[in-house]
Order: structure tokens, then C-alpha cells, then sequence
């Protein structure tokens, strides 16, 4: 049975204008609660209302919506400035969602976008369920993944080569003649692009003759504050490594105030090379050796594949993947010739 604007306001205890007005994220006349209701009904009832009519189904806003999974991360700074420049040129406007690493606010976020009648969403996914992306695709909603990779998931994605990434790293610190390296990376676990770099790390210092007990991984938690810093303290004192990789600009920082705690020093006792150029790594003491990605083409990419489904409404060539390649920016943290 088809599923009314009737049938939801009734379920809900509202009229049909409440919900209309919810629908189009008119929510001024409405409580939080009265809102919230509303939105749960429509989720149960699987109600579609960009479906309803003729009109309404080939309603355009010129407006489309990007999830980020952390916006305290600087990198998205410069993902937002390519995908904003060419959502202008091209007559869009766009609204910015912050999912925090939370998948269950990130299905709500998607979802509300969608009541906003956005055009179509750029996603960088979070770890867990990815079924309300496998609603997206069965339903030719215009969808792009960028950054981090969904198995299973049949839409355009922009990401970057991680693994070639952490070879530039690695292949960079053996040069300079460090021999006892670690990595060190929030857990993996449902997130490609730190996966990726702990692959190519290890794969590129077994192809250089590195033996396994000359290398470690070091896995740390994300969300507890001061984490970073106790395992870098733990790691130099345990395991006493000459080059740290670090896979994710915010948690650089953190490995630097470590090591200064420590009492070593950057690079004479210990190399640093981080991933992710910031605005701030020329300025660092010392200027901090970083792997970079093209982040502003990345935004502008994930924008041209996105408006691109758009105007074909989503019809034609099967979805497409856009590697992006990395590169090694060379400054003073990892010293500059044979470590004795």
C-alpha cells in the first residue's frame, strides 16, 4: 500500500501542513520534539516525498550536501574550498555536515539532507553499517564517496592512493638511513584510508629487507584525550624507534608534545614525517616533512562527479573511481643524511 502524506500526520498526531513544513525543512513553527516525531514516522513509514507527485519528483533546490566525518580536521579546510569553488561556478549552493565519526548521526544527517530535497550528497563515511548507502544507490539517488572507500557500494568515489602514500614515507626515512620505524594510526578498523597506509608501511620495508622486529604498528585510540602522547611515551621507551610515521595531521601534534615530554629532540634523536600538508607544517620546530594530498581537487572532483549525475539524472555509465596520487614535501623533521 502507498504511503500518504495522510497516513504520516495521522500516525503522528499532526496535520498534513506540519508535516509538509517538515518536509521542507520549515521548522520554525514546529517544537524539536514535534519535529523529531515526525521524521521517525517518516523513517517507519518509508514515506518518500520527493516520490509524491509529478512536480514535487522533478523539483530542483540547486543546493547539494557534503558529510564529513570531522571537521576539526584542517584537510577538510581545503576539500571544502574545491568542492565549494566549483559547486559556485556551476550555480550550486551546498550545506556542510559534520558526522564526528558517528555513523548512527551520519545515517540521520544523510537522511535530513534528503528531506531538504538537496540535489545529491558527498560523503566521507564513517566505520559501521553502510546499509542506508546501498538504500541510496538502489534508489539512483545522485551519491559520491570520497576519501575513504565503501565495499560493496556501487557509487563514484574520489579517493587517494594511501598506500602509495606510506611508501613515499618509508622509502624517504630508509634514505636517510633510520632502520627502527613505527607507525602509528587510530584503530583501522572500517576506516580504508588508515588501513591502507599501515599496508603500504609494512609492505614497503619487507620489500626493502626490513625485518619484522625493526618495525611496529601502534594503534591508538581516537576519542580519549591524551592517549596519543602516552602511547608515543610507551613506544620510546619500550621500543625505542629512530622515525615515526604518523598517519593523521591532529594526531602529529600530539606525537610531538610526546617526544619533547620525552626529552628527545626532532630529528637528532628521532624523525618525524607526517601525513596530510597543513598550513601550519612549514611553521612547526622543526618544519615537519609531510605526505600531501590533493585535497582542493579532491572536493572539486567529488563536486563534477556529483552535479555530473545530476544532470543526467543519474542515468548512463556505471560508477567510476578517481585515484588521486600523493606526494613527499621535504623540510627539517627528518633530518638530512645517515643517522649514526
Amino acid at each position: 500500500m502507498k504511503v500518504t502524506i495522510e497516513m504520516v500526520a495521522k500516525r503522528a498526531g499532526v496535520s498534513k501542513a506540519t508535516v509538509s513544513r517538515i518536509i521542507n525543512g520549515n521548522y520554525l513553527q514546529t517544537t524539536q520534539e514535534t519535529k523529531e516525531r515526525i521524521l521517525q514516522v517518516i523513517e517507519e513509514m518509508n514515506y518518500k516525498p520527493n516520490l509524491l507527485a509529478k512536480g514535487l519528483k522533478q523539483m530542483k533546490t540547486n543546493v547539494l550536501g557534503i558529510v564529513l566525518s570531522n571537521l576539526k580536521n584542517p584537510f577538510w579546510t581545503r576539500v571544502l574550498e574545491g568542492f565549494e569553488d566549483t559547486c559556485r561556478k556551476s550555480g550550486y549552493s551546498l550545506m556542510i555536515c559534520n558526522s564526528n565519526e558517528d555513523g548512527q548521526l551520519e545515517e540521520e544527517l544523510i537522511r535530513d539532507l534528503r528531506h531538504r530535497m538537496v540535489d545529491g550528497i558527498v560523503v566521507n563515511p564513517t566505520p559501521g553499517d553502510k546499509q542506508h548507502f546501498m538504500q541510496l544507490v538502489d534508489e539512483h539517488y545522485p551519491i559520491v564517496i570520497i576519501n575513504r572507500k565503501v565495499e560493496g557500494i556501487d557509487a563514484d568515489s574520489v579517493t587517494v592512493d594511501n598506500r602509495a602514500g606510506a611508501r613515499l614515507a618509508v622509502e624517504h626515512l630508509l634514505k636517510l638511513g633510520r632502520r627502527r620505524l613505527a607507525i602509528m594510526v587510530h584503530d583501522p578498523v572500517g576506516v580504508s584510508t588508515w588501513q591502507e597506509r599501515i599496508d603500504g608501511f609494512c609492505e614497503t620495508l619487507r620489500e626493502h629487507g626490513v625485518p619484522p622486529e625493526h618495525y611496529e604498528v601502534c594503534i591508538v585510540p581516537q576519542q580519549n584525550e591524551g592517549e596519543v602522547k602516552k602511547a608515543v611515551i610507551d613506544l620510546l621507551e619500550r621500543f625505542s624507534p629512530d622515525a615515526i610515521f604518523s598517519t593523521n595531521n591532529m594526531m602529529t601534534l600530539e606525537i610531538m608534545d610526546g617526544i619533547h615530554e620525552y626529552g628527545w629532540t626532532i630529528p637528532d634523536q628521532i624523525a618525524l614525517l607526517g601525513y596530510d600538508e597543513t598550513v601550519w607544517s612549514k611553521h612547526l620546530q622543526p618544519a615537519l616533512t609531510t605526505i600531501s594530498q590533493p585535497s582542493y581537487e579532491m572536493g572539486a572532483l567529488a563536486a563534477q562527479k556529483l552535479i555530473s549525475r545530476i544532470k543526467s539524472k543519474n542515468e548512463g555509465s556505471g560508477a567510476t573511481t578517481t585515484v588521486l596520487e600523493p606526494s613527499l614535501i621535504v623540510r627539517k623533521s627528518c633530518g638530512s643524511g645517515i643517522v649514526k
